[in-house]
């Protein structure tokens, strides 16, 4: 079954610094590997020069884009009220689990912790 998948900026940077292997086997499942608006802004904002920026921009255009709505801005915003305090969730993972949760899609981590606390989140393993 295909089914779009979520990637968290740190499953990007395996991909574009070649550790791509989480990834490829992703894709031989048949599933597409997705970003938004957020995910992409976190990694340009990790370029630490030129090279690196156009190195980012070139490896995320395989990725499919999910747009960031109202919805899902809202429901960050609702996250980012019950959690910041208790788990200290932050904007960007607020906006990302949000995304998931509104396309009812899984997101792949590595970093775990940052959203299996929130109700009715799906994720990833590969």
């Amino acid at each position: 079954m295909i089914q779009l998948i979520l990637c968290d900026t740190c499953v990007v940077i395996d991909f574009i610094n070649q550790n791509n292997e989480n990834l490829v086997r992703l894709k031989e499942q048949g599933n597409i590997p997705c970003i938004n608006s957020v995910i992409e802004m976190e990694l340009i904002q990790g370029a630490h020069n030129k090279r690196e920026m156009q190195k980012i921009i070139r490896n995320i255009n395989g990725f499919r884009r999910l747009e960031i709505n109202q919805n899902i801005l809202d429901l960050a915003t609702q996250l980012l009220t019950q959690y910041l305090l208790s788990h200290h969730l932050q904007l960007p993972d607020a906006i990302i689990a949000a995304c998931a949760l509104i396309y009812d899609i899984p997101i792949f981590t590595y970093n775990v912790k940052h959203f299996k606390y929130l109700p009715n989140i799906k994720l990833f393993a590969p």
